[in-house]
């Protein structure tokens, strides 16, 4: 064979390599970027494949999250971690990996504190009663800092869904009215006034249509939002259906009883509002009043009895 015929099948044969190469790699690459854009897509068999399809960033911190996990877990009571999962779930938070993630964030908040105390003793140098007052404040911040914040998210969405509550139920009591079912009205009703209470309804609309029981699915309500009032209300709807009441007339009853608490809320806080006033007015307003008003007559007998 001549040298030109060996040459053109030595440049054929690493022409058609990196030909095979460039195709195998174009394949790797179209299907891990398909598999990116595909959410929960738990097909492949390669456990090393598939975690480095993940950010760099999620590949250190899977890991130290993990830990921290685990070590709450671990270390938690029991029944502190039931009732935060309630709290996560009243809130509106029904991942189950928020909770995981709230207890990382425990785990790491009570780790600060020694970290904050070498801080403040050594690094600052902060002693006597400034030192101790400061760090009895932060690790009173670090300890129930996370629990204070996600009690402040439990009021205030079960304050949200208390205020929604009679306007819903005037919606879906003209609704019922007006001859639409009771199914059908509380999906238009939703539809007009969103809001975390009308998520809620829109959620137990789904679960009947995906087979649950209506009274199933609205004392999944009653769990999820822990309000007295919506506890009311389903309580009325559920002995509606049970003894085959009306539901208009049952609504049209428990609409004027939610505007009558409304206002008798609203008027219980007027009534608390100048006690609550008077806090700011004796510490905040009344020295700089003394101040203002007393300030000048004091400086006037005291320079009358510096001239006499």
């Amino acid at each position: 064979m001549s040298p030109l015929a060996i040459g053109i099948l030595l440049f054929a044969g690493i022409g058609l390599a990196v030909y095979t190469l460039f195709v195998h790699f174009d394949e790797r690459s179209t299907v891990r970027a398909s598999l990116r854009q595909i959410d929960g897509y738990d097909v492949i068999t390669n456990i090393r494949e598939k975690q480095m399809l993940g950010s760099a960033r999620d590949r250190l911190a899977a890991p130290i999250v993990s830990g921290l996990i685990g070590l709450a877990r671990r270390y938690t009571p029991v029944g502190y971690v039931e009732k935060t999962k309630k709290k996560l779930v009243v809130s509106g938070k029904f991942d189950p990996v928020d909770l995981d993630r709230f207890l990382a964030l425990r785990v790491v908040t009570i780790a600060i504190i020694p970290v904050a105390l070498f801080l403040f003793f050594v690094v600052l140098g902060l002693h006597g009663k400034t030192g101790l007052l400061v760090a009895a404040l932060s690790v009173l911040f670090l300890v129930l800092g996370p629990d204070a914040v996600l009690n402040r998210k439990v009021q205030e969405r079960q304050e949200s869904i208390r205020r929604a509550l009679p306007d819903i139920l005037d919606l879906l009591t003209i609704s019922v009215e007006a001859g639409l079912g009771f199914e059908q009205a509380l999906d238009r009703t939703v539809k007009a006034v969103p809001g975390p209470l009308s998520d809620e309804f829109t959620r137990m609309l789904n679960e009947v249509r995906a087979g649950s029981t209506r009274a199933a699915a609205m004392r999944a309500i009653d769990d999820r939002t822990d309000v007295l009032e919506v506890r009311s209300f389903i309580l009325a709807i559920l002995q509606a259906d049970t003894f085959g009441v009306s539901i208009g007339r049952v609504l049209r009853a428990q609409s004027e009883e939610m505007r009558i608490k409304r206002r008798q809320l609203a008027e219980e806080r007027a009534q608390k509002a100048p006690v609550k006033m008077l806090i700011p007015m004796v510490f905040c307003i009344f020295p700089a009043l003394f101040v203002v008003v007393i300030g000048p007559a004091i400086i006037n007998i005291q320079q009358a009895f510096q001239g006499g």
